[in-house]
């Protein structure tokens, strides 16, 4: 199947891959204000089966996967590129990478899948944390028990700006979605030790409860040259509960990245504020 995608920028190719059931513009918002002020990159992000305007069809994550190679081959064709991956995309992602090592240059991964399946994940317990009066009150009704986990930045500010994102994406293919967690949800190499050696980022909230972060950390025997961060007051929607921590923590893995693979320097100005993007 043929994905359909938005590009932003141009220069050394970077695909963006968004979580489960979020569309490729949700993957926009999260990353562009980190990244919107540095020049040399082309940003690609795609819809991801059953969402936004690409169709349902695979019948398994593998499938999936093969329609992002698909993708990669169209848009990218044999240049090196580097992939960002936000929770069931960075599980994606990190496929990719075992699939393409020749070719992926660097990974992101930000609170990522790294076993998919919700019974074999290692999740924290959820500790006693702060959160302001009414922080819910602002949020559609059928989104609040999900950022109740979801969210470890427990403020009307972020929930609201979290709430927005959700809203703006839609419910996408609700029933394939449905049918893909259900039956097909794991890849069939999840559990392989195939060592990336590009420059990686795993970056972990301290309170997500969705994909946790200690099997994040254990997943740093398979990138070498990795660096793990955890932030506190952080979730599953990181990019969005702590976005200053997360550009720093993104342009120093594009540093990193870009030093690697030899190419153009990334231009962003010290001390430019982080750009209100909008979530659609």
């Amino acid at each position: 199947m043929s994905l359909v995608a938005e590009t932003h920028g141009t220069g050394l190719p970077v695909l963006c891959l968004p979580g489960f059931s979020l569309p490729g513009s949700a993957m926009v918002a999260a990353l562009e204000p980190a990244v919107a002020a540095t020049t040399g990159l082309r940003r690609i992000y795609p819809d991801l089966p059953g969402t936004g305007r690409s169709p349902g069809g695979p019948a398994n994550s593998d499938g999936v996967l093969d329609a992002v190679a698909d993708l990669v081959e169209r848009e990218i064709g044999a240049a090196r590129f580097l992939v960002v991956g936000w929770s069931y995309g960075g599980y994606l992602a990190a496929g990719l990478a075992r699939r393409r090592p020749e070719q992926v240059a660097g990974l992101l991964l930000v609170c990522h899948g790294t076993r998919i399946l919700p019974g074999n994940r290692d999740l924290p317990v959820a500790p006693v944390v702060s959160e302001e009066v009414e922080w819910l009150v602002d949020v559609p009704t059928d989104l609040r028990a999900h950022l109740s986990v979801a969210l470890g930045n427990r403020t009307r500010e972020t929930a609201e700006r979290v709430a927005t994102v959700l809203t703006a994406s839609g419910p996408g293919d609700e029933e394939y979605l449905g049918r893909l967690r259900d039956t097909g949800y794991q890849l069939s190499d999840e559990g392989s030790t195939l060592a990336f050696l590009g420059p990686t980022s795993l970056i972990a909230g301290r309170q997500d409860y969705i994909a946790g972060y200690a099997d994040q950390f254990r997943a740093l025997a398979s990138y070498p040259a990795a660096s793990y961060a955890l932030l506190a007051e952080a979730g599953h929607y990181l990019p969005f509960e702590q976005p200053e921590a997360f550009r720093g923590l993104t342009l120093d893995w594009l540093a990193r990245c870009t030093a690697a693979v030899g190419g153009p320097r990334l231009d962003h100005p010290a001390g430019q504020p982080t750009p209100d993007y909008p979530a659609g």
